[in-house]
C-alpha cells in the first residue's frame, strides 16, 4: 500500500490534495459519497430505546429510523448533511468544516458552543468531538465515532451527554449508495431537485454561556 492517497479525476475535474495514509484528510476522502444509515437508539446498558426525546437529543424522535448521509469533501472543506427519510419526520441538517493543521475543524455550532474537531484513529477511523472539555460540553456533547468496516460499509456510534451526564447511545450501520453526493438521491424526501446541502446548522442551546 502506498504511503499517500491521491484522488485525481480527468484534467477538467478537481485535482485533490495528497494525504498520508490514516490521516484525517485521507479518511475523509475514503468516506466521501452518499450513504444509507440504519439507525438504532439504546439505553446505556444496551436495551433498545424507542424514543430519545427525554434523553435530550438534538433531533429527537422514535427509533429505529433511516438516514441519508451526504458526505462531501474536496480535500479542504467538508459539507455533511443528514436527512431522515424513514421512521422519523423528514428533517435535513447540514454541518460544515475545513482542514486546519491537519485536523478537521467544524464551523461554530452556535454562540457559546465548544469547538468541534475531527481526529483520526488510524485508517478508516474518525472521531468528531470537542477539542477542549469546557462548560459548553456540560450543556450538550455527542462524541461521534465512525469506522469503515468493509468496502462501502461503515458503523457510526455516538454517546449523548446532557447536563454533563450520559443519557443514551446511537448506532448507525451504513451502506454507501454512491461514491459522490453532487445530487439528491431518489430516497431523499426533499425530492430529487435542489441543492444537496442546507444552510449550516446552528443551535442556541449554548447561548446563555456567552
Amino acid at each position: 500500500m502506498s504511503e499517500h492517497l491521491t484522488i485525481n479525476n480527468s484534467p477538467t475535474e478537481t485535482d485533490y490534495p495528497t494525504f498520508p495514509i490514516g490521516s484525517v484528510g485521507y479518511n475523509l476522502m475514503m468516506m466521501r459519497g452518499t450513504w444509507h444509515d440504519q439507525v438504532e437508539l439504546f439505553h446505556l446498558d444496551g436495551r433498545p430505546l424507542e424514543d430519545d426525546t427525554a434523553a435530550g437529543s438534538g433531533t429527537p424522535g422514535p427509533s429505529p429510523f433511516d438516514n441519508l448521509v451526504y458526505l462531501d469533501f474536496d480535500g479542504h472543506t467538508l459539507k455533511l448533511t443528514n436527512v431522515h427519510f424513514r421512521g422519523r419526520k423528514p428533517t435535513a441538517k447540514t454541518f460544515t468544516g475545513r482542514l486546519r493543521d491537519d485536523l478537521l475543524v467544524f464551523d461554530p455550532l452556535g454562540p457559546g458552543a465548544y469547538e468541534n474537531i475531527g481526529v483520526s484513529g488510524g485508517v478508516g477511523i474518525l472521531t468528531f468531538n470537542a477539542l477542549e472539555l469546557n462548560t459548553a460540553c456540560k450543556v450538550y456533547m455527542e462524541p461521534d465515532f465512525i469506522i469503515l468496516t468493509a468496502p462501502g460499509q461503515r458503523v457510526r456510534h455516538t454517546v449523548l451527554y446532557r447536563d454533563g451526564v450520559a443519557t443514551r447511545t446511537l448506532t448507525a450501520r451504513g451502506t454507501r449508495l454512491s461514491p459522490t453526493c453532487d445530487r439528491r438521491h431518489a430516497l431523499d424526501p426533499r425530492g430529487i431537485e435542489g441543492p444537496v446541502h442546507e444552510t449550516p446548522f446552528h443551535s442556541s442551546i449554548w447561548a446563555h454561556l456567552c
